[in-house]
């Protein structure tokens, strides 16, 4: 059984739990952790039991030549980071999500790990989630009949959650092709946020399967009454012709088919343990080059490709047809066009 070798950059609340589950997996070896902040960096090491630690990235991989490069880093460094990894000979890139603050910087990293032959995971995790995968069984199954429609929202602004939401919009409906979107945007006061973002994006997406997807993030989005925590405060649920089926993050499933004669959930939530076979995935794709993991970065830029192109819909108020072309930053975009 070959073992990979991983060092992890960021030791913060995300950055603990990956290195955390990394050193408990025994397909891997933890070799290093990094963080700017030595007090975060100690408490880190010593979660783990103790390993190499660093304050300089380039440092520490170019002393360790990891397998695996993982960074939990607010999205203003990602490109760099990317950089870094490839040039120090990694194997694969895992990063928290979003992909990056615009397309073109998600173009030129996806690009640049294509051509590197480096593979690039992108912590939209919350889909190994057993309400996620119930839902999605009950989809798979033809229980709705014909899916017509799925609609996704989330009271976190875009690139907070909206990343998330979008994914799972895309696994619900078998990652098919987006063909045009169509949105609107609102606020500016999130613009400052270290996720930077509109107060509230909501849009149409064309599907070339003929599904429809609607998307909501921000202040504007309905709550979800059953579920106190704001974070947790997301859904997805798909409409077909014969019933629907729903994930919610913080809640469980529901579902309701002509088969069920009446309503049906479940439970489930967000859990640390989503994360386990996540991690798992990494060492069953790096065996593997055909067990594609499902967070990969290609999976993670089609999803950021609709969002930034409803970005540029409300901007520009027309319909936008994808695949889009990067071209101005999108939240520089925003920043121009949007009311203060």
């Amino acid at each position: 059984m070959q073992r990979y070798t991983v060092a992890v950059l960021g030791c913060g609340k995300r950055g603990r739990l990956h290195a955390e589950l990394f050193k408990q997996n025994e397909r891997f070896e933890l070799v290093a952790l990094c963080d700017i902040d030595e007090e975060r960096l100690k408490t880190a090491s010593e979660l783990v039991g103790g390993v190499r630690t660093y304050t300089d990235a380039a440092t520490m991989l170019g002393e360790q030549r990891p397998d695996v490069f993982c960074f939990c880093t607010l999205p203003a460094l990602r490109m760099p980071l990317v950089r870094l990894g490839v040039e120090n000979g990694v194997k694969l890139i895992a990063m928290e999500k979003p992909l990056a603050t615009s397309l073109a910087e998600a173009k030129a990293m996806v690009d640049l790990c294509q051509q590197a032959g480096v593979k690039m995971v992108v912590s939209h995790q919350q889909k190994y989630g057993q309400h996620w995968r119930k839902a999605k069984e009950i989809i798979d199954s033809g229980a709705l009949g014909r899916v017509h429609t799925i609609y996704g929202t989330t009271t976190g602004w875009m690139l907070q959650m909206a990343t998330h939401i979008t994914d799972y919009i895309l696994y619900f409906n078998d990652y098919a092709k987006a063909e045009w979107v169509l949105g609107q945007a609102h606020g500016r006061e999130k613009l400052s946020d270290n996720h930077p973002s509109p107060d509230h994006l909501g849009g149409f997406i064309q599907f070339s399967n003929g599904v429809r997807g609607v998307l909501e993030a921000g202040s504007l989005a309905p709550d979800v009454p059953e579920v106190e925590y704001f974070w947790h405060k997301a859904r997805v649920s798909a409409y077909g012709t014969e019933g629907f089926a729903e994930a919610v993050i913080g809640l469980g499933w529901r579902a309701c088919t002509r088969a069920s004669g009446g309503a049906i959930s479940g439970p489930g939530g967000w859990s640390a343990s989503d994360q386990v076979p996540y991690i798992q995935d990494i060492a069953e794709w790096l065996d593997d080059p055909a067990k594609v993991h499902p967070c990969n970065g290609e999976r993670a830029y089609q999803g950021l490709e609709i969002i930034m192109a409803m970005v540029r819909s409300a901007v520009e108020h027309r319909k936008v047809d994808l695949p889009l072309e990067p071209g101005e930053p999108e939240i520089e975009m925003l920043n121009r066009v949007l009311p203060g």
